[in-house]
Parts: C-alpha cells; structure tokens; sequence
C-alpha cells in the first residue's frame, strides 16, 4: 500500500509543477507599528501576508515595510507575544502606501490569527470554524491541564476523570480517538484520546497560544481529527532578530493552592535564533462544597530549547521538548477493590481485589448519583497516580520565497518518547502497577504553490509508526502493537472579489501489527473529502458553507482491548471486525469583524455511518447491565450516529470603555439504532458578561448558565446531571515602561461556592467540581 501511495505523491507534484507564478509590480506598503496604550514603538513584529507568503519584522523604531508587491485586497495579519494579534485589510494600488497599526495587551480579545489550518490567517478569514486563546489569556486560566484553559470556548468542553491533571478538551462533545492533540501541527505522540484518566503532556503556560479546529479536519491532519483539532504553538517565528527577548510569568491559586513559574530567553544573531523555555507548577488537592477531593493535585515541570537558521530563502529548526508530571487519581482504588460497589449494592459482599465475577452486584449509575449527592465516598486506603514522561526530539526544514511553481515547501521530522506508569502507594510504599510505552515517529511534507491568477493551495504526505506497549496489572492488551500510517493530500483555493472556494482531499493508510498471534493483523484505508465557498456579504462580514465527508478507522484499543479499565469506568471487550466511520457533514457559518463588533457563529450536522461505542452488555438477558471486576461490562459496537448543533461567540463594543460578550453553545446527538444519547454530550451553555475598560485595566464580570441533562438526554451507562448557574469574575492590567510589558491578571471563579457537576467527567457522580476559588498571575514580557 505504501507503493500505492508514494505514486500518488509523485503525481501530485507533477501537477502541481504546471503552476506558474504571478509577478511582482513594485508597490511598496510601509508603516509604525506601537502600543495602544501609550504609543510606545513595538520592535520585531512579525507582519505576514499570508497570500502572499511573505512576512517581515518591525525594526527598533518599531517600521516595517514591504517592497515589491502586486496591486490588489491583502490582509496583513500581525503576531508578538504578549500583544493581541491584528488581522487587517489593506488595498496595495501604485506607489507607495502607509499603514500604521496598533496593538493591545488583553487577555480578551476576539482579533487573533491562527496556524492550525496550514497557513497563518485570521480566524474570521479561515474556512475552518476555529478558536484561539494567546499566551497572555493562558496564563490567566493556567492549569495543569490544556482542558481547563480551553473550556469557557465556545465548542469546547473538558473531558476529565474528576482531578485536574486528567482534563482533556472535547470539541462540540467529539472526544477520544476523534480529537486530535498536537504541537506545533504534528501530533504529540500521547495516548490522552484512550482514556479518561490519561492526561496530555503539555505545558500551556510556555506556548504562545492553544488553537482549536471545530468540526472535520481530516485533510491536513488525518482520521483521528474527525472531530477536531487541538494545536500547541510553542513557536511560529519565521524571520531571526538580533539580541535578547524573553518573558516570566508566575501564578497563582486559591482552590487548590495552585503556584507555579514560567519563563523563556530568545538570543538572535544574524540568522540565528536560540530558545529556552522553563516551567513549574505544582497543585494540591481542589476544594469542593461537599470538602475536599483526595488525591486530586497535579505537579509538573519541564521545558524545551531550539535552534533555528532562518534565511531569506531557507530555514531549519532543531528542538528538545522534555515534560515530566505526576497526577492523582481520585477515588479509583475504590473501583478496585470493589468497595464502591459493595456501596451501592446497599453493603453486599461483591468480591474483593483478587476474586473473580460478581454476579448479584449491579452498577447503578442513578444509585451512585443518589447516594453520593450530598457527600463524598469513603477515603480510600490506598491512592492510585500516574507518573508521565514525555520526551520529544524535532527537526523542522524548507525553503520560502523561490521562484518556480512551488513557492515554499516543509518538512518535518519528529520522534517521541512517551511513557506512563500507573503507581499504587500504601503506607507510603510506591508499586508500579500498569506502565505504558508509545514511542511515535512522525514525518510530514507541505508544498505551497505559487498563486496561479485566482488559484493558491498547498499539498503534501506525512506518516507515522507508532509502537505501543502496556504491561502489568491492568493491561488490556497482550502484547505490543505496531501503527504504520502514511496519506497524501491537497487543499486548493480559488479567490474571487467577493466569493473564495477552498476543496481538497486526502487518502489516508493505517496498518496495525499486533505481536501477539492471536491477534489478527488489520489494514484500513479510506478517502477523506471536502469542500467550502465563502461570500462576502457586506464590508467585514462573510458567510463560510462547507460540506465535509471523513473517514476514521477504528483506534487500536476499540480493535484489541479486552479486560477492566478503571479510566473509562468499564470492563471493555474490543471488537477485531469493527469498520472504518464515515462521517458526512455540513456547517454554515456567519461572521462579522468590525471596530465594535466581532461575531462569529456556526451551526453543524455531522451524519456518521457506522460510528464505533462502548455498548452495554447483557448476556443472561435479566435487564441489567452485567458486571465483571467491579466494572460495567461494554463491547465496542457500530451504530449509525448524528449530531447536529450550534456555537456563538460575540463581543460588542458600546464605546472605549464598555463592552459586552457572549458565548454559548449547543450539540444534540443521538446513536439512531439504540435510540439513546452517546456518551458524555455536553449540556447547552451560555456565558455572557461585561468588559468594563479604562486605559490598561479591564474588569470582566460575567454569569455562566448550564441547562441539565435529563434522563431521557443520556447515554445508558450514565445519569442525569442537573443545569446550574456560576457567577465569575476576571481582570488585568497592563502597561508598557522602555520596551517591557508588564500583565497582571487576576479572576474569582464560582463565587457563589455552587455544587455542581460536569456531565462529561467520568466521575461526576462522586466528584463535584470546584468551589469558589481565585487567581492571580504576573508576567514582564522584553520585546
């Protein structure tokens, strides 16, 4: 197969080599580049022009200028860190233009441009419904876990296994196998998507911002963004400066006695640019109405250095990324050893940690939910946490700026590291029960073509082998099994006065080697499509139409596992003859960037054929889920699924000093054969406040109203969660003194102490969410 696919590369860069290039008219588009706050020049800011595939960075006067270029409508898109990213029409006629532009330090803006769809635009200009939160935002939610900094996003909610090293972002309730986590564009060699109580090795606090792609993002990602995509930018620098720029950061809180540091060094000389980055956090056991939740805190520690030649004509980067974490996981001995369900089986003996099945001891979700509304269980004898490493080794290559038919090409290469262990203490006595191995190599290649007339895109393949091993106690699979993955794609775009069209493809090979016999070797293969038209319908405003169909292949542990998984709360049996999805959508989108306003709202339909769950088992046909080691018993099945539903964001300006927003989001979905919700879909929610603004300080009340989850709006293995409202309150304040930026942030959350619960945490029914908390956060940035 991989013959196969070599042939289509080939032949795609023998089309695509047809290109010719457009010529240059010797226009030249100039300007200053300061601060909002006081109109202090701002040096190296990088401005691109991304149809263009140029970029340049202002000089220590703060000027910038671009030389040379065709006439015609362009948008400028502007990055530093720190400073709220612009995105900016311009029309570039004769002669020589001036553009001055301004930039902000807000922890809350709506203006930021994104990487994640394969070239740097504005999330109002992408034909992907994306969100970005930047570096300074990050910090004001920092966490030890990408989930948390994500979930007040419209889409976005956090898939967690009740502590806070555990959250893992869901995008419009997709989750697992279908969202795909990486860094830097290429995945991140993990395995959070298998279970709940695996968390991802990422360090929010050094990156420069978290992007999410909502909806299918197959095409320039592969089968397991299905769902969605989250990315980590750690870096996006394409030009070196000369000197010293860096950042610290420090935080702080209250609901788990939360501190931690942050900090980096950039030294450029000529064409060289050296990085390091360093981080600390450590947070203890959260606080919750009903008391405290044992064995919930989270300590991390870990960093990254790069070097990079960056050229007029080429460049190369070479990085280490090292992440090192240990995290609690709450309550899980009492899965174990049975004791939960002795409890709700009213005190029966159902078996202890070595005994086999317990037949007359049912797990009743509705009794879990009642017993434990108004308490905590039992302290466990023992705790249970995961030890994580991750250590990751890239280099990243290409040329930029040529002439010839392809303008700019990369390539990347990228091995990791990672392994896990699951450590049983008792009298304070470490035993490593369940380690887990999964070393990823990963390599990519992206062409961009020079613009032909109305014509732009990119192409390319990547692949991955991936080598996946768990031993010990709970170990679901025999033996190690071995991924190899190979696609080739393409993305192509026609651009109109006032209409784009953007269609693509992908094929896409995965291949699974288990070393156990007996287990079968699987091969899957399958084409992912799409196609999207954007309509200017007045100054500032578009409207974005696309239709999607992805394929999916089934996850190695939906393949082979087979035995108890605390982390998913069941006994999972996996299936060797399940199918690949195929998930068939459409999503219309609306969006509106002005001075006062910015809107941007999308509704979906996703239909999915064949769509792969956990199902229920009942083999001696009584009406009641059976069980075995404590857990429900599940079989991975397929069922033909839809999900439909909607998300908003909106911020209005009433004037410099007052402003409101609003975000909220809805998904309705349902596995048509059985009837029922699937797992874990996500209650509507709105959030809506005020931004209350004068000079550098910003003061943002806002209420948060989640609608419940009924029992006739629920997966079978679940119970209903009940809606509720929060109260939070969040601010910063910044300013700039001889080319330093200085942020404090500051924000209560849940100020009314609330007892609530999150539907898609795997153990809402004993763990609530946080109580009233606060946070602070320092950062000095050198530009």
């Amino acid at each position: 197969m991989d013959t196969v696919m070599f042939k289509w590369v080939f032949s795609l860069l023998f089309c695509f080599t047809l290109v010719i290039g457009v010529a240059a008219q010797g226009n030249t588009l100039s300007g200053t580049v300061t601060t909002e706050i006081n109109d202090e020049v701002i040096p190296g800011v990088t401005i691109e022009i991304p149809k263009l595939g140029i970029s340049t960075e202002t000089d220590e006067n703060g000027k910038y200028v671009f030389n040379d270029l065709p006439s015609g409508s362009y948008t400028l898109v502007t990055h530093i860190e720190g400073f709220s990213d612009r995105a900016v029409q311009v029309k570039v006629t004769a002669g020589a233009q001036t553009l001055d532009l301004k930039l902000s330090i807000r922890a809350f803006s709506g203006e930021v441009n994104v990487t994640a769809t394969g070239e740097e635009e504005s999330v109002f200009n992408s034909f992907s419904s994306v969100n970005s939160v930047g570096s300074t935002g990050i910090i004001e939610r920092a966490s030890s876990n990408i989930g948390d900094v994500l979930g007040d996003q419209a889409g976005i909610s956090v898939r967690s296994f009740g502590a806070g090293g555990t959250g893992r972002p869901s995008i419009r309730s997709f989750e697992g196998d279908r969202v795909l986590i990486t860094q830097d564009g290429i995945r991140n060699g993990s395995v959070g998507a298998a279970s709940g109580d695996h968390g991802e090795p990422i360090s929010a606090v050094n990156l420069e911002r978290l992007e999410v792609i909502k909806g299918p993002a197959t095409l320039l990602y592969g089968s397991n963004a299905i769902g969605g995509v989250v990315n980590a930018v750690s870096t996006d620098k394409n030009e070196a400066h000369d000197g010293f720029r860096g950042y610290f950061s420090t935080f702080g809180g209250s609901i788990n006695r939360q501190g931690g540091i942050a900090g980096g060094l950039e030294f450029g000389a000529k064409k060289n640019l050296f990085e390091l980055n360093l981080n600390s956090s450590r947070e203890g056991d959260f606080n919750t109405p009903l008391g405290k939740i044992p064995n919930s805190g989270a300590r991390s520690h870990g960093g990254s250095g790069s070097w990079g030649y960056l050229a007029d004509k080429g460049f190369f980067r070479a990085s280490v990324n090292i992440d090192r974490r240990r995290y609690g996981i709450p309550y899980a001995p009492l899965f174990e050893s049975r004791e939960l369900l002795s409890i709700i089986n009213g005190g029966a003996d159902c078996g202890g940690k070595e005994e086999g099945k317990e037949p007359d001891c049912q797990f009743d979700p509705n009794e879990v939910r009642r017993i434990f509304a108004n308490q905590l269980p039992p302290l466990p004898d023992e705790q249970i946490d995961i030890d994580m490493d991750r250590n990751n080794f890239r280099f990243v290559g290409g040329f930029r700026d040529v002439k010839g038919p392809i303008s700019r090409g990369t390539f990347t290469v990228d091995f990791t590291d990672y392994q896990h262990f699951e450590v049983e203490t008792e009298d304070g006595v470490d035993e490593i029960a369940t380690s887990f191995f999964n070393d990823t190599f990963s390599y990519r290649a992206i062409f961009n073509q020079k613009d032909f007339e109305k014509l732009s895109g990119q192409f390319g393949f990547e692949g991955y082998r991936r080598s996946y091993l768990t031993v010990g106690a709970e170990s679901l699979i025999d033996g190690r099994v071995r991924q190899n993955n190979f696609a080739v794609f393409g993305l192509q775009s026609l651009n109109f006065e006032k209409v784009a069209l953007q269609f693509g493809a992908r094929v896409e090979s995965n291949r699974y080697r288990p070393a156990n016999g007996v287990l079968p070797d699987l091969s899957f293969t399958g084409l992912s499509a799409s196609v999207g038209v954007r309509f200017e319908v007045w100054k500032d405003a578009s409207i974005v139409a696309s239709f999607s169909s992805s394929y999916r292949p089934p996850a190695l542990e939906e393949l082979y596992n087979n035995g108890p998984h605390i982390g998913t709360v069941l006994f999972e049996i996996g299936d060797a003859n399940l199918q690949h999805e195929r998930s068939n959508g459409f999503e219309l989108s609306f969006r509106q960037r002005s001075n006062r306003v910015r809107f941007n709202g999308s509704f979906f339909y996703n239909d999915i054929k064949d769509f792969i769950y956990g199902a229920p088992v009942d083999e001696d046909g009584d009406g009641r889920v059976d069980v075995e080691d404590g857990l429900p018993i599940a079989g991975f099945v397929q069922g033909d699924a839809r999900y439909v539903g909607a998300d908003a964001s909106l911020e209005a300006d009433i004037n410099n000093n007052f402003g409101v927003f609003v975000v909220g989001d809805i998904v309705d979905a349902e596995l048509k054969t059985p009837g029922f919700s699937p797992p874990r879909i996500a209650p509507a929610r709105l959030r809506a406040g005020v931004d209350i603004r004068y000079k550098s300080f910003s003061f943002r009340p806002e209420g948060v109203f989640v609608s419940e989850r009924g029992a006739g709006d629920i997966f079978a293995l679940e119970s209903p969660t009940d809606g509720y409202s929060l109260f939070n309150i969040n601010g910063s304040y910044a300013f700039v003194v001889n080319k330093t930026a200085h942020i404090i942030t500051f924000g209560g959350q849940n100020l009314t102490n609330k007892l609530y619960r999150n539907h898609s945490n795997f153990l809402k029914d004993i763990v609530p969410q946080p109580g009233r908390g606060f946070k602070v956060s320092y950062t000095v940035r050198l530009f």
